[in-house]
This record gives structure tokens, C-alpha cells and sequence, in this order.
């Protein structure tokens, strides 16, 4: 039985990235697939590692019915041959994780979280500097792009 392994990515992994992984998570879990994909975040700045999300964030994703009890890690180069699926939020995580790939086949599993959402927008903005609507907008955008990833993750298994 195939397996898949994603991580999403993004700055301080407080508000973005642990947001996907609790939304994606309750898609999978939903669908009956937790036992065939394995869900996790990282961020590409480690100040915050140990820490849970920020309370701004937790708050946000708690009114629509998420707990989100990830602890912050950066993303190691060990990751890219843990996961075989990399989702970053913008064009600044892109390009840090893209030069931690240590291959282009590991380069390869990079991609931008925004291209499953149906929006003008080209990535995930990031909340930490914004009211309560930035962090509603990041869940909106994150629920309908997770929908999305499910339905090709679906395919794929």
C-alpha cells in the first residue's frame, strides 16, 4: 500500500504552515486516509522552534473547529527524503527551501501552496503583522487549497 509524506513549510512555522497541517490533517482524516499519509510543518526560520503556534492563529483556527497543537521546527535537509510532497506559502519560503534541496530530484518536491487555490492571489500571505482578517483569510485559503491537495493526493494513491 502506497504512503505519501507531506510537509508544509513557511516562515516561523506559527501561523501558516501548523494551520495547513491541522486543516489538511482533518481532510485525511475525514476521507479514512490518515493511515496512508503522513502530515507535518516546518519553517525556514528556527527563532521560534519549541513553540506552539501563535495564539492569534490558534484562536482563528479553533472557532472553525482546529486545535492546533503542533511544536514549531525549522526544516532540516533530512526532510527532503522524508516527504515526498513539500508545500511552501511564498515565494520567499520557495526560494529558501529550494537551496536547502540537496538535489534537484529533492527540488523536485517543492511547490507553492497557492497553485491549489482558485484565487489571483500568487501565495498564502502571511498573518503575523495583520488583524483577525488575516488570519481568517490564511484559513479560507488554506481550507479550499488542502480540499484541492486532497483531491490530487486521492489520485495519486
Amino acid at each position: 500500500m502506497k504512503r505519501l509524506r507531506i510537509l508544509f513549510v513557511c516562515l516561523g512555522n506559527i501561523c501558516r504552515s501548523p494551520a495547513a497541517e491541522a486543516v489538511f490533517r482533518r481532510l485525511v482524516d475525514k476521507a479514512g486516509l490518515s493511515d496512508r499519509i503522513e502530515i507535518d510543518s516546518a519553517g525556514t526560520y528556527g527563532g521560534h522552534a519549541g513553540e506552539l503556534p501563535d495564539p492569534r492563529m490558534r484562536a482563528a483556527a479553533f472557532r472553525r473547529g482546529y486545535e492546533l497543537t503542533h511544536r514549531a521546527r525549522p526544516i532540516r535537509e533530512e526532510d527532503f527524503n522524508r516527504f515526498d510532497r513539500i508545500l511552501v506559502m511564498d515565494d520567499s519560503n520557495y526560494e529558501r527551501v529550494h537551496r536547502l534541496a540537496p538535489s534537484r530530484r529533492h527540488a523536485e518536491k517543492i511547490d507553492r501552496m497557492i497553485a491549489f487555490c482558485k484565487t489571483d492571489r500568487t501565495y498564502v500571505p502571511d498573518p503575523y503583522y495583520e488583524g483577525h482578517e488575516g488570519f481568517e483569510l490564511v484559513l479560507d485559503l488554506l481550507e479550499e487549497g488542502c480540499a484541492a491537495l486532497l483531491e490530487e493526493v486521492r489520485r495519486e494513491l
